[in-house]
């Protein structure tokens, strides 16, 4: 039965459904709610067996699901943002040591300046991290990848971050159906580590490797990524038996069987383009949405299948790589190696949290379909605010804190006295 509920406390309930055996916390918005719930409900006694950890940073969150994960134990954690880079060093070592926790993260800007709202740099930073990378546009979708994540995570030895979208999707109140524990039960199987420290047989783990065999397991780490892309859809296809509910998969497909355009994107912006593309469907025009739930493993025949009769395609992303462009744009187009590539388009909306607006995105549109759009579109830009803050640059090499000058000119803070 569908409940209304914020999205953080929508996921602490699929978490818990999942029975985690230790939960490393610590605070951080927007995903604060997450562990909150958590603990209430640890407290309470509705989920038994689990050791809450209240720890004093997030590297020790992720620490404690390391140490916990390699003594067998089912292990989760929740961060954004900052709180994901200063977890970086264990991050990488529960890849490196093929352990399955799952993670939710949040998705926060990354400062400097300080920005507490919603855009995807944070998760895009570790990308290379060797974990797994989910996207859910929906609350909906966000709690049934969370049990999803427990069993491919566990499948694979392998951790999972399941990405959502900060303030849109953690704090907004909407209708969930949530998973049940039976339905959770019957879905994900008993914990079965391919690895456990045992004092009574005792091994080390993350011991050194050197120049004779690192090359190899980075190798093994790829090919367990690999095999993600044949699991994933498939776990989705058994979750959506035992729920009814359709969730996770590689890449989700809307109106695109004729579309001659597709909009590419990740998260909750999928939501407002859809309803673009639905008006711009009434006027006639093809085109059509290719939503991307997996962004690690990168499913690159998934993607150019998707595409494969569109004759232009715009990739809209909430992240991107300074000095060079977008990031999920380039994975689009290595979809097409050893293919042409139609033209295409990359549009860098959302960051920091700026509202994505209909208007906007028709606007977009109007300059792609006509092939007049730039390759890199800053969408909204205020231009007239950076041209006078490289005026300032040009004229005083001692043009002060670009951030502040800024929020000068918009008349958000009082300029400085002289």
């Amino acid at each position: 039965m569908p409940v209304q509920i914020e999205g953080s406390q929508a996921v602490a309930a699929a978490v818990a459904a999942c029975r985690p055996q230790v939960i490393g916390a610590y605070p951080i918005s927007p995903q604060t709610h997450i562990v909150e719930t958590l603990s209430r409900l640890v407290k309470s006694g509705e989920l038994p067996g689990c050791e809450y950890v209240n720890v004093e940073s997030e590297f020790a969150a992720m620490s404690v699901c390391i140490g916990a994960s390699a003594t067998g134990a089912r292990s989760y954690t929740a961060t954004a943002s900052q709180g994901l880079l200063y977890m970086v060093e264990a991050v990488y070592n529960a890849s490196g040591l093929g352990l399955p926790i799952v993670m939710t993260v949040a998705n926060r800007a990354i400062g400097a300046p300080i920005n507490i709202w919603n855009d995807h740099s944070d998760a895009m930073s570790q990308r290379d991290s060797g974990w797994l990378q989910l996207y859910a546009e929906t609350n909906q979708e966000a709690a049934d990848l969370h049990v999803q994540a427990f069993r491919i995570a566990e499948a694979l030895s392998l951790p999972v971050m399941v990405c959502m979208d900060g303030f849109i999707l953690t704090h907004a109140v909407e209708q969930v159906e949530l998973p049940t524990l039976e339905q959770v039960e019957a879905f994900l199987p008993p914990f079965q580590p391919r690895q456990v420290l045992d004092v009574d047989d005792p091994v080390s783990i993350g011991a050194m490797v050197g120049p004779e065999a690192f090359t190899e397991v980075r190798y093994l780490a790829h090919d367990r990524q690999v095999q993600a892309l044949d699991l994933i859809p498939q776990v989705a296809l058994e979750y959506a038996a035992i729920t009814g509910r359709e969730a996770g998969g590689l890449v989700r497909p809307y109106r695109l069987d004729d579309a001659e355009t597709a909009v590419i994107a990740l998260g909750s912006a999928l939501g407002t383009i859809k309803d673009v593309v639905d008006e711009r469907r009434e006027r006639g025009e093809r085109i059509g949405v290719l939503g991307i739930t997996s962004f690690r493993p990168f499913p690159l025949e998934a993607v150019r299948h998707a595409l494969a009769g569109v004759m232009r395609f715009v990739v809209v992303e909430k992240a991107f790589s300074a000095g060079i462009g977008g990031i999920v744009d380039s994975h689009v187009r290595m979809a097409f190696r050893g293919h042409t590539v139609p033209p295409n388009y990359t549009v860098i909306a959302g960051l920091g949290g700026r509202p994505i607006l209909k208007r906007s995105l028709h606007a977009m549109l109007e300059e792609a379909m006509a092939d007049r759009l730039a390759p890199l579109t800053f969408l909204d830009l205020n231009h007239d605010l950076v041209d006078a803050e490289l005026a300032r640059q040009r004229a005083d090499v001692r043009s002060g804190p670009m951030a502040e000058n800024l929020l000068r000119d918009l008349g958000t803070v009082r300029s400085a006295p002289h």
